[in-house]
């Protein structure tokens, strides 16, 4: 879910150009539902092979990923790890939304509302230990490194960035901003032009976020930004406080320090203090290595061609991309 406050944040339309050259490193949970949702077909079924074993996210991080190489640009995932405890009440509430979810796609399809069991399969996802170990080896096998969080991803990735070894964090969620992220990229794994439901087509368009404006914009420091997300509601206190807003908690925090008193005159049901330290706190690893390596094309179609049956015209076309690159002379993307 993540933090709902990015209204109250400065953007600015960005290609993927102005990435040219740079390292992103990705929160890998994020993007792949993003794949999940919406790489299906009309009546919301996901991609499968004959086997019935689902395929949309391979589908979708094979091709975005060529795509962000090609580009020029250097990404790095970042896959969650044990999350905070605090995070289950977010996961009660999401279990929660999918059963309702799952309760209206079966009435869609009892009635064969196209639209329906479009718009409510998009709400029942999910991602297998399997999905998720072959989403490790398709990025080997591209020569794409990727990272295993101790915690949450989007904290390791704001630490990487924190440390100058990547410029930008890519998600749609805010949170990265409150773990300290300078820079916030969003839409980058959805950028182009994307069907609707009702078969209608919306550009989508990168936007860079970046700390120090966001701070300006508001006039808090980042203290207080993590307590005003903590007012509006974060994955670890999923509701926040009942009847405040982005708005009116950005007045609230910038007119008192006694965070205490604050919260106790709201009558809070939680320990403001203990989700502040999540963010303040949460584990990371200080040291990494990542580097790009060249493609495996053998092991590629092995995953995707022989075991998931994608056509292997349509893989030597997206590796074709990969090809073009080392011959215009960019192979520093495919070193580190």
């Amino acid at each position: 879910m993540g933090v709902n406050i990015a209204g109250l944040f400065p953007k600015k339309e960005i290609s993927l150009d102005d990435l040219k050259g740079k390292i992103i490193v990705i929160d890998f949970m994020n993007v792949v539902f993003q794949f999940l949702a919406s790489i299906r077909q009309r009546d919301g079924t996901p991609l499968m092979d004959s086997a019935g074993n689902i395929t949309s996210h391979l589908q979708g991080l094979f091709n975005r990923s060529v795509s962000l190489l090609e580009k020029g640009i250097k990404p790095i995932y970042v896959f969650d790890g044990e999350a905070p405890e605090l995070k289950s009440k977010e996961r009660e509430l999401r279990l929660e939304r999918k059963l309702k979810a799952k309760e209206k796609y079966e009435i869609a399809v009892d009635e064969e509302d196209l639209d329906s069991m479009y718009k409510y399969s998009q709400q029942v996802l999910y991602l297998s230990p399997d999905m998720l170990d072959e989403s490790k080896e398709l990025l080997n096998a591209l020569g794409i490194p990727y990272i295993e969080a101790p915690s949450e991803a989007e904290a390791q990735c704001a630490y990487i960035c924190s440390k100058g070894d990547a410029y930008a964090v890519a998600s749609q969620d805010a949170d990265a901003l409150l773990f300290g992220a300078p820079i916030l990229v969003r839409n980058l794994t959805l950028a182009g032009s994307r069907k609707t439901g009702s078969g209608a087509v919306r550009k989508i368009t990168p936007e860079m976020i970046k700390l120090s404006d966001v701070l300006e914009e508001t006039g808090l420091d980042h203290e207080k930004l993590i307590i005003l997300s903590i007012l509006v509601g974060t994955d670890f206190n999923p509701k926040g406080v009942y009847g405040i807003g982005s708005k009116k908690a950005l007045k609230l925090v910038k007119n008192t320090n006694d965070y205490d008193s604050m919260f106790d005159s709201l009558n809070v049901d939680f320990d403001w203090k203990e989700v502040y330290d999540v963010f303040e706190n949460i584990p990371v690893l200080r040291k990494y290595n990542f580097k790009f390596g060249p493609v495996d094309e053998s092991k590629l179609k092995g995953l995707l061609v022989d075991r998931h049956e994608f056509s292997e015209t349509r893989v030597d076309s997206v590796l074709s991309k990969l090809n073009n690159v080392k011959k215009k002379g960019q192979k520093e993307l495919f070193e580190f």
